[in-house]
């Protein structure tokens, strides 16, 4: 597993920074007004996925010297809430192989995460400036 933090901070109203490492995107709520800005958490999630699918079946392939042109995934969430990911493999490949890389894929870190049950620690960090008590106003 990757041991770099991810860190994540208020950035516009509804999306987050993230930083991981030296990279950094955007991720947020789909806007009210409908704006399509950045993806969603769960299209990130989903993406993890599909990268990590990807990366796992290419490098079997490359370990064995197969002749996999080219991996693609795609993942979205059905209606049932269940996550359907799609591998498509292209290449010179027997059914022995097909069969090998799916298993691999099976095995991604990624999705070995998300079908158990993984425990989440939370540590709360208030920040508050001594002798302030500010409060939003509650929606009526």
């Amino acid at each position: 597993m990757n041991a770099r933090l991810v860190s994540v901070s208020e950035g516009r109203p509804l999306a987050g920074s993230i930083e991981i490492g030296s990279h950094t995107l955007t991720a947020g709520a789909r806007d009210p007004a409908g704006e399509d800005t950045d993806p969603t958490p769960v299209e990130l999630l989903l993406a993890a996925l599909g990268s990590c699918t990807s990366a796992a079946v290419r490098a079997a392939a490359d370990r064995h010297g197969w002749l996999l042109d080219r991996v693609d995934v795609t993942a979205q969430f059905d209606p049932q809430g269940q996550i359907v990911r799609h591998i498509r493999l292209t290449g010179e490949l027997d059914a022995l192989q097909i069969q090998q890389l799916l298993a691999v894929a099976a095995r991604c870190p990624v999705k070995r995460l998300l079908t158990r049950e993984a425990r989440v620690v939370t540590v709360p960090t208030v920040a508050a400036r001594p002798g302030t008590v500010r409060s939003r106003p509650q929606p009526q």
